[in-house]
């Protein structure tokens, strides 16, 4: 179980203050169900002096703890969530392709394939926070991380987890 508190994490991408159509997530004056959860409102976003977003100000509806709300409205979006007092720290490995090129057998002979790996092939996200159970993962272990894919725990880093299968996103897909 995840534990319900005050303040918040949300993954950046299911906030934005300019929302394109259809966008079903966290948007000023909107709401979302948090998964497993309530349903919150976006009253206020607050910046830091470059204009970065340093925190979104919400209410819960504490009516509606796995249940839609009482008065009819309908909430189109749900996004996951994280206690920020009950979540730990980690770093993340996203492992793409490690070619550009689809087939390696395509390589012209006279060229190395030095010249055809994907400087994009690891991407490490640092500082991530986590649900605080993966503090005890074991090394066999896989989890799935919603909307990332499925992880498991490095054998070679403390605290970080590799991403061993990614999962489609059909928004992703909509905004090309």
């Amino acid at each position: 179980d995840v534990t319900f508190s005050r303040y918040l994490y949300i993954e950046e991408d299911d906030f934005s203050e300019n929302p394109p159509p259809k966008f079903f997530r966290l948007k000023p004056g909107g709401e979302v169900r948090l998964m497993g959860a309530y349903i919150i409102r976006c009253n206020e976003v607050v910046k830091d002096e470059n204009g970065n977003i340093k925190r979104i100000l919400c209410t819960a509806d504490l009516e509606t703890s796995n249940r839609n709300p009482a008065d009819g409205r309908k909430i189109k979006g749900t996004i996951h969530w994280l206690s920020a007092d009950h979540c730990i720290t980690a770093d993340v490995r996203l492992y793409d392709r490690l070619f550009t090129l689809e087939n390696v057998a395509d390589i012209p002979e006279n060229e190395s394939y030095l010249d055809y790996l994907n400087p994009e092939s690891l991407t490490v996200l640092k500082n991530c926070k986590l649900e605080p159970s993966l503090a005890n993962a074991e090394l066999n272990d896989r989890f799935q991380f919603v909307r990332l894919g499925y992880f498991c725990k490095d054998s070679h880093y403390e605290n970080s987890f590799n991403r061993i299968v990614t999962l489609r996103d059909s928004y992703a897909k909509t905004q090309k």
